[in-house]
């Protein structure tokens, strides 16, 4: 047996998110049928770096699986491109050591949220940004930026829905908002995130580009650690993972 990890990238807005659900296009779904193909009918199950939900698109999103067959790297690319959907793609396909696992080896993950910042909407980027009309102070968006940054428990930045175990302290090694033009990106380079905090974090920058907060609130919004303080998730759309990073040994 060999073991592969895969960088792919899709586009989210067909998709009822990554994880494989009964009567729902997936990514995971798309993603196993083509390998059951390739292997003639064996079920060939894949493990990624993290879930991405509905309408969330991704540019460097890593899998790993194992199998049977030694054939060429450049073939496995082929092959599976070519049995896989053309809003999913495989993009790099390299073998890795037996230990190595696409979720808990990550060290870093990238995550970049985009906003359309325009009077009117562009039909045309509808499932690739968020159309946001009101007026934006991106000064004060960057400077409550710099108290996301570093360590903290993000609780009151992660749905209520979320089950995760443990603690809810994460690292984020970069937060930044930079505006070229009607669009506007987010940048978060984190230890890891928790669920949909990236699009709740967005939220309340925009809240603070509007003047409904001040950029120092960041602190007291962490320390309260309590969802109910902030406002609605933002959509999916706008959300891209964008990078996974493993140690140069895996």
């Amino acid at each position: 047996m060999v073991r592969l990890k895969c960088i792919i990238n899709y586009d989210g807005s067909q998709f009822s998110g990554f994880q494989i659900q009964p009567k729902k296009r997936t990514v995971q779904g798309a993603l196993e049928t083509a390998l059951t193909k390739m292997h003639k009918g064996e079920y060939i199950r894949i493990q990624a770096s993290g879930r991405t939900d509905t309408g969330v698109h991704a540019k460097g999103q890593t899998i790993h699986f194992d199998s049977a067959y030694d054939i060429p790297l450049y073939n496995w690319k082929q092959a599976l491109n070519t049995l896989l959907p053309n809003d999913l793609y495989v993009k790099e396909v390299e073998y890795a050591d037996d230990s190595f696992h696409a979720r808990y080896d990550v060290i870093e993950k990238e995550y970049r949220y985009y906003v359309w910042h325009e009077s009117e909407p562009d039909v045309f980027k509808r499932n690739y940004a968020y159309y946001f009309p009101y007026e934006l102070d991106i000064r004060s968006i960057q400077a409550a930026c710099d108290y996301l940054e570093g360590t903290h428990d993000f609780t009151t930045f992660s749905s209520a829905k979320a089950t995760t175990k443990g603690t809810k302290e994460r690292t984020l090694y970069q937060v930044s908002c930079e505006k070229r033009g009607s669009e506007i990106e987010f940048i978060f380079r984190g230890s890891g995130f928790l669920y949909n905090m990236v699009r709740i974090i967005v939220g309340v920058l925009l809240d603070i580009g509007q003047g409904r907060r001040q950029p120092a609130d960041i602190m007291d919004l962490l320390a309260k650690r309590d969802r109910r303080l902030v406002g609605e998730t933002v959509p999916s759309e706008g959300l891209y993972l964008w990078n996974v990073r493993y140690d140069e040994k895996r």
